[in-house]
């Protein structure tokens, strides 16, 4: 399970994308979310991965 939350963040020249992924802890079996700020092309990678 997912969710993308999409900002655009401007550093410089940079432009970057941060990534809100919602996934469930095998311990505990409470959802946490994993946040990342990435480039645009590779949020798909981020999201699809476990």
């Amino acid at each position: 399970m997912a969710k993308k939350s999409v900002a655009s963040l401007q550093t410089g020249s940079k432009r970057l994308t941060k990534a809100i992924k919602m996934v469930k802890s095998p311990k505990t079996g409470a959802y946490m979310f994993v946040e990342s700020v990435m480039a645009p092309e590779f949020v798909s990678d981020f999201l699809n991965k476990k």
